[in-house]
Protein backbone atom coordinates (compact mmCIF):
# COMPACT_ATOMS: atom_id res chain seq x y z
CA UNK A 1 0.00 0.00 0.00
CA UNK A 2 1.68 3.19 -1.14
CA UNK A 3 1.79 6.46 0.74
CA UNK A 4 0.26 8.55 -2.03
CA UNK A 5 -2.97 10.40 -1.40
CA UNK A 6 -5.72 7.90 -1.97
CA UNK A 7 -8.36 6.15 -0.02
CA UNK A 8 -7.09 2.79 1.19
CA UNK A 9 -9.00 -0.42 0.58
CA UNK A 10 -8.36 -2.03 3.95
CA UNK A 11 -7.15 -1.44 7.50
CA UNK A 12 -5.08 -3.69 9.75
CA UNK A 13 -6.62 -4.60 13.09
CA UNK A 14 -4.63 -5.30 16.24
CA UNK A 15 -4.84 -8.17 18.69
CA UNK A 16 -3.01 -8.24 21.99
CA UNK A 17 0.48 -6.88 21.16
CA UNK A 18 3.48 -9.18 21.61
CA UNK A 19 1.17 -12.17 22.04
CA UNK A 20 0.61 -12.99 18.36
CA UNK A 21 2.13 -16.44 18.82
CA UNK A 22 -0.57 -17.46 21.30
CA UNK A 23 -3.56 -15.80 19.60
CA UNK A 24 -5.02 -19.19 18.75
CA UNK A 25 -4.95 -20.14 22.45
CA UNK A 26 -6.46 -16.82 23.47
CA UNK A 27 -9.32 -17.54 21.09
CA UNK A 28 -10.66 -20.23 23.46
CA UNK A 29 -11.37 -17.98 26.49
CA UNK A 30 -12.60 -15.23 24.15
CA UNK A 31 -14.94 -17.70 22.44
CA UNK A 32 -16.19 -18.85 25.84
CA UNK A 33 -16.90 -15.22 26.78
CA UNK A 34 -18.90 -14.66 23.61
CA UNK A 35 -20.87 -17.89 24.01
CA UNK A 36 -21.64 -17.05 27.65
CA UNK A 37 -22.65 -13.50 26.69
CA UNK A 38 -24.95 -14.57 23.87
CA UNK A 39 -26.45 -17.42 25.92
CA UNK A 40 -26.91 -15.33 29.08
CA UNK A 41 -28.64 -12.42 27.37
CA UNK A 42 -30.80 -14.76 25.26
CA UNK A 43 -31.81 -16.59 28.43
CA UNK A 44 -32.77 -13.30 30.10
CA UNK A 45 -35.02 -12.48 27.14
CA UNK A 46 -36.59 -15.94 27.22
CA UNK A 47 -37.23 -15.83 30.97
CA UNK A 48 -38.87 -12.39 30.82
CA UNK A 49 -41.02 -13.44 27.83
CA UNK A 50 -42.11 -16.77 29.29
CA UNK A 51 -42.81 -15.65 32.87
CA UNK A 52 -46.02 -13.56 33.15
CA UNK A 53 -45.02 -12.22 36.58
CA UNK A 54 -42.03 -10.53 34.93
CA UNK A 55 -44.15 -8.53 32.50
CA UNK A 56 -43.41 -5.33 34.40
CA UNK A 57 -41.54 -2.13 33.44
CA UNK A 58 -38.35 -3.06 35.28
CA UNK A 59 -38.02 -6.33 33.36
CA UNK A 60 -38.98 -4.75 30.03
CA UNK A 61 -36.05 -2.38 30.52
CA UNK A 62 -33.87 -5.35 31.44
CA UNK A 63 -34.92 -6.99 28.16
CA UNK A 64 -33.87 -3.83 26.31
CA UNK A 65 -30.48 -4.04 28.04
CA UNK A 66 -30.15 -7.68 26.98
CA UNK A 67 -30.96 -6.78 23.35
CA UNK A 68 -28.34 -4.01 23.28
CA UNK A 69 -25.78 -6.36 24.85
CA UNK A 70 -26.53 -8.95 22.16
CA UNK A 71 -26.11 -6.29 19.50
CA UNK A 72 -22.84 -5.07 20.98
CA UNK A 73 -21.46 -8.62 21.17
CA UNK A 74 -22.54 -9.35 17.59
CA UNK A 75 -20.88 -6.12 16.40
CA UNK A 76 -17.43 -6.94 17.78
CA UNK A 77 -17.59 -10.71 17.19
CA UNK A 78 -16.62 -10.95 13.46
CA UNK A 79 -13.27 -9.15 13.65
CA UNK A 80 -12.35 -10.66 17.02
CA UNK A 81 -12.80 -14.16 15.63
CA UNK A 82 -10.98 -13.24 12.42
CA UNK A 83 -7.93 -12.05 14.39
CA UNK A 84 -7.70 -14.76 17.04
CA UNK A 85 -9.08 -17.81 15.24
CA UNK A 86 -8.13 -17.19 11.62
CA UNK A 87 -5.14 -14.88 12.01
CA UNK A 88 -6.80 -12.49 9.57
CA UNK A 89 -6.12 -8.86 10.47
CA UNK A 90 -7.19 -7.12 7.28
CA UNK A 91 -10.63 -5.53 7.19
CA UNK A 92 -12.14 -3.72 4.21
CA UNK A 93 -12.78 -0.02 4.71
CA UNK A 94 -16.54 -0.35 4.05
CA UNK A 95 -16.81 -3.27 6.47
CA UNK A 96 -14.83 -1.30 9.04
CA UNK A 97 -17.11 1.74 8.71
CA UNK A 98 -20.19 -0.47 9.05
CA UNK A 99 -18.75 -2.10 12.16
CA UNK A 100 -17.93 1.20 13.87
CA UNK A 101 -21.46 2.42 13.10
CA UNK A 102 -23.02 -0.58 14.85
CA UNK A 103 -20.56 -0.60 17.77
CA UNK A 104 -21.10 3.07 18.57
CA UNK A 105 -24.85 2.86 17.98
CA UNK A 106 -25.29 -0.06 20.37
CA UNK A 107 -23.02 1.63 22.92
CA UNK A 108 -25.26 4.70 22.94
CA UNK A 109 -28.35 2.46 23.08
CA UNK A 110 -26.91 0.75 26.15
CA UNK A 111 -26.21 4.10 27.80
CA UNK A 112 -29.77 5.23 27.02
CA UNK A 113 -31.26 2.03 28.43
CA UNK A 114 -29.24 2.46 31.63
CA UNK A 115 -30.68 5.98 31.90
CA UNK A 116 -34.27 4.72 31.50
CA UNK A 117 -33.56 2.05 34.12
CA UNK A 118 -32.37 4.80 36.49
CA UNK A 119 -35.63 6.66 35.84
CA UNK A 120 -37.51 3.42 36.57
CA UNK A 121 -35.79 3.20 39.98
CA UNK A 122 -36.55 6.89 40.70
CA UNK A 123 -40.26 6.36 40.06
CA UNK A 124 -40.37 3.05 41.96
CA UNK A 125 -38.73 4.55 45.06
CA UNK A 126 -39.96 8.15 45.01
CA UNK A 127 -43.52 7.57 43.78
CA UNK A 128 -44.38 3.87 44.19
CA UNK A 129 -48.16 4.38 44.24
CA UNK A 130 -48.12 5.85 40.73
CA UNK A 131 -45.45 3.51 39.35
CA UNK A 132 -47.84 1.54 37.14
CA UNK A 133 -49.66 4.66 35.98
CA UNK A 134 -46.46 6.43 34.93
CA UNK A 135 -44.56 3.53 33.36
CA UNK A 136 -47.25 2.15 31.06
CA UNK A 137 -46.52 -0.27 28.22
CA UNK A 138 -47.12 2.37 25.49
CA UNK A 139 -44.76 4.76 27.26
CA UNK A 140 -42.08 2.06 27.51
CA UNK A 141 -42.52 1.25 23.80
CA UNK A 142 -42.13 4.92 22.88
CA UNK A 143 -39.00 5.14 25.02
CA UNK A 144 -37.54 2.09 23.28
CA UNK A 145 -38.28 3.59 19.86
CA UNK A 146 -36.76 6.93 20.90
CA UNK A 147 -33.58 5.15 22.06
CA UNK A 148 -33.19 3.37 18.70
CA UNK A 149 -33.93 6.49 16.62
CA UNK A 150 -31.58 8.64 18.72
CA UNK A 151 -28.69 6.19 18.47
CA UNK A 152 -28.98 5.46 14.77
CA UNK A 153 -29.68 9.01 13.57
CA UNK A 154 -26.73 10.47 15.49
CA UNK A 155 -24.28 7.90 14.12
CA UNK A 156 -25.25 7.86 10.45
CA UNK A 157 -23.12 10.95 9.58
CA UNK A 158 -19.91 9.57 11.16
CA UNK A 159 -19.15 6.74 8.68
CA UNK A 160 -20.26 8.96 5.79
CA UNK A 161 -17.73 11.65 6.79
CA UNK A 162 -15.00 9.04 7.33
CA UNK A 163 -15.73 7.54 3.92
CA UNK A 164 -14.88 10.86 2.25
CA UNK A 165 -11.43 11.06 3.85
CA UNK A 166 -8.22 9.87 2.15
CA UNK A 167 -6.06 7.49 4.18
CA UNK A 168 -2.42 7.83 3.20
CA UNK A 169 -0.64 7.08 6.49
CA UNK A 170 -0.08 3.75 8.15
CA UNK A 171 -3.21 1.61 8.07
CA UNK A 172 -2.78 -0.11 11.43
CA UNK A 173 -5.64 0.40 13.90
CA UNK A 174 -4.94 0.13 17.62
CA UNK A 175 -7.91 -2.12 18.46
CA UNK A 176 -9.40 -5.45 17.43
CA UNK A 177 -12.43 -3.72 15.93
CA UNK A 178 -13.11 -0.41 14.23
CA UNK A 179 -13.80 2.65 16.39
CA UNK A 180 -14.42 6.20 15.20
CA UNK A 181 -11.40 7.96 16.84
CA UNK A 182 -9.11 5.11 15.80
CA UNK A 183 -10.07 5.26 12.12
CA UNK A 184 -10.14 9.06 12.02
CA UNK A 185 -6.53 9.43 13.18
CA UNK A 186 -5.32 7.49 10.10
CA UNK A 187 -6.69 10.10 7.69
CA UNK A 188 -4.26 12.44 5.94
CA UNK A 189 -6.82 15.23 5.50
CA UNK A 190 -8.32 17.78 7.86
CA UNK A 191 -10.44 15.90 10.40
CA UNK A 192 -11.59 18.83 12.54
CA UNK A 193 -15.22 18.54 11.40
CA UNK A 194 -15.36 14.77 11.94
CA UNK A 195 -13.59 15.12 15.29
CA UNK A 196 -15.94 17.91 16.44
CA UNK A 197 -18.98 15.89 15.41
CA UNK A 198 -17.71 12.82 17.23
CA UNK A 199 -17.14 14.87 20.38
CA UNK A 200 -20.62 16.37 20.06
CA UNK A 201 -22.19 12.89 19.80
CA UNK A 202 -20.27 11.60 22.82
CA UNK A 203 -21.11 14.59 25.00
CA UNK A 204 -24.78 14.76 23.95
CA UNK A 205 -25.36 11.04 24.52
CA UNK A 206 -22.95 9.30 26.89
CA UNK A 207 -22.07 12.52 28.71
CA UNK A 208 -25.65 13.69 29.20
CA UNK A 209 -26.81 10.18 30.13
CA UNK A 210 -24.07 9.84 32.76
CA UNK A 211 -24.97 13.20 34.34
CA UNK A 212 -28.68 12.34 34.42
CA UNK A 213 -27.96 8.92 35.97
CA UNK A 214 -25.94 10.61 38.73
CA UNK A 215 -28.77 13.10 39.31
CA UNK A 216 -31.26 10.23 39.42
CA UNK A 217 -29.30 8.54 42.19
CA UNK A 218 -28.98 11.81 44.06
CA UNK A 219 -32.78 12.00 44.02
CA UNK A 220 -33.07 8.33 45.05
CA UNK A 221 -30.62 8.89 47.92
CA UNK A 222 -32.56 11.95 49.08
CA UNK A 223 -35.80 9.94 49.07
CA UNK A 224 -34.25 6.94 50.82
CA UNK A 225 -32.72 9.06 53.59
CA UNK A 226 -36.18 10.48 54.33
CA UNK A 227 -37.49 6.98 55.12
CA UNK A 228 -37.69 6.47 58.86
CA UNK A 229 -37.19 2.70 58.96
CA UNK A 230 -33.62 1.47 58.45
CA UNK A 231 -34.93 -1.84 57.10
CA UNK A 232 -37.04 -0.04 54.49
CA UNK A 233 -34.07 2.13 53.52
CA UNK A 234 -31.89 -0.92 52.94
CA UNK A 235 -34.69 -2.66 51.01
CA UNK A 236 -35.08 0.35 48.72
CA UNK A 237 -31.34 0.63 48.09
CA UNK A 238 -31.06 -3.10 47.47
CA UNK A 239 -33.36 -2.76 44.45
CA UNK A 240 -30.73 -0.47 42.87
CA UNK A 241 -27.67 -2.70 43.33
CA UNK A 242 -27.98 -4.52 40.00
CA UNK A 243 -28.41 -1.29 38.08
CA UNK A 244 -25.47 0.36 39.85
CA UNK A 245 -23.29 -2.62 38.91
CA UNK A 246 -24.42 -2.37 35.27
CA UNK A 247 -23.66 1.37 35.22
CA UNK A 248 -20.17 0.84 36.69
CA UNK A 249 -19.45 -2.02 34.27
CA UNK A 250 -20.33 0.20 31.34
CA UNK A 251 -18.94 3.61 32.29
CA UNK A 252 -15.76 2.81 34.26
CA UNK A 253 -13.79 1.16 31.39
CA UNK A 254 -15.17 3.76 28.96
CA UNK A 255 -13.81 6.62 31.05
CA UNK A 256 -10.45 4.88 31.38
CA UNK A 257 -10.30 4.24 27.62
CA UNK A 258 -11.16 7.87 26.86
CA UNK A 259 -8.50 9.14 29.25
CA UNK A 260 -5.83 6.91 27.68
CA UNK A 261 -6.83 7.99 24.15
CA UNK A 262 -6.50 11.67 25.03
CA UNK A 263 -3.77 11.84 27.67
CA UNK A 264 -2.06 8.47 27.75
CA UNK A 265 0.51 8.67 24.98
CA UNK A 266 2.86 6.98 27.45
CA UNK A 267 0.52 4.02 27.88
CA UNK A 268 1.46 0.71 26.30
CA UNK A 269 -0.53 -0.50 23.25
CA UNK A 270 -1.60 -3.50 25.32
CA UNK A 271 -3.41 -1.24 27.81
CA UNK A 272 -5.46 0.28 24.96
CA UNK A 273 -6.55 -3.15 23.77
CA UNK A 274 -7.29 -4.54 27.25
CA UNK A 275 -9.36 -1.50 28.27
CA UNK A 276 -11.36 -1.71 25.07
CA UNK A 277 -12.03 -5.40 25.82
CA UNK A 278 -13.20 -4.45 29.31
CA UNK A 279 -15.51 -1.80 27.88
CA UNK A 280 -17.05 -3.79 25.01
CA UNK A 281 -16.85 -7.42 26.17
CA UNK A 282 -17.43 -7.48 29.92
CA UNK A 283 -20.82 -5.68 30.23
CA UNK A 284 -22.61 -8.13 27.87
CA UNK A 285 -20.96 -11.00 29.75
CA UNK A 286 -21.56 -9.85 33.34
CA UNK A 287 -24.91 -8.02 33.12
CA UNK A 288 -26.97 -11.25 32.87
CA UNK A 289 -24.99 -12.75 35.75
CA UNK A 290 -25.48 -9.70 37.97
CA UNK A 291 -29.21 -9.49 37.30
CA UNK A 292 -29.69 -13.24 37.77
CA UNK A 293 -27.91 -13.18 41.13
CA UNK A 294 -29.61 -10.03 42.43
CA UNK A 295 -33.14 -10.47 40.99
CA UNK A 296 -35.11 -13.10 42.87
CA UNK A 297 -37.82 -13.57 40.24
CA UNK A 298 -35.32 -14.28 37.46
CA UNK A 299 -33.24 -16.51 39.72
CA UNK A 300 -36.28 -18.56 40.77
CA UNK A 301 -37.45 -18.93 37.16
CA UNK A 302 -34.05 -20.23 36.09
CA UNK A 303 -33.93 -22.60 39.06
CA UNK A 304 -37.35 -23.97 38.11
CA UNK A 305 -36.09 -24.47 34.55
CA UNK A 306 -32.98 -26.27 35.83
CA UNK A 307 -34.89 -28.56 38.19
CA UNK A 308 -37.54 -29.25 35.55
CA UNK A 309 -34.83 -30.36 33.12
CA UNK A 310 -33.26 -32.57 35.80
CA UNK A 311 -36.64 -34.03 36.61
CA UNK A 312 -37.33 -34.79 32.96
CA UNK A 313 -33.94 -36.50 32.60
CA UNK A 314 -34.61 -38.68 35.66
CA UNK A 315 -38.04 -39.66 34.32
CA UNK A 316 -36.49 -40.75 31.03
CA UNK A 317 -33.86 -42.79 32.89
CA UNK A 318 -36.54 -44.57 34.95
CA UNK A 319 -38.58 -45.28 31.85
Amino acid sequence: MSDSNHTGTFFLLTGLPSLEAVHIWLSFPLSAMYVASLAGNSLILWVVKSEPSLHQPMYFFLSMLAVTDLGLSASTLPTMFAIYLLGQREVAVDVCLAQLFFIHSFSVMESSVLLTMAFDRVVAISNPLRYGAILTNPWIARMGLAIVVRSISLHIPAPIMLKQLPYCRRFRLSHSYCLHPDVMKLACADTHISSAYGLFVVLSTLGVDAVLIVLSYALILHTVLSIASKAQRLKALNTCVSHICAVLLFYTPMIGLSMIHRFGRWASPCSHVLLSYLHFLTPPLLNPIVYTIKTKQIRMRMMRLFWWNRGSSRDKEHN
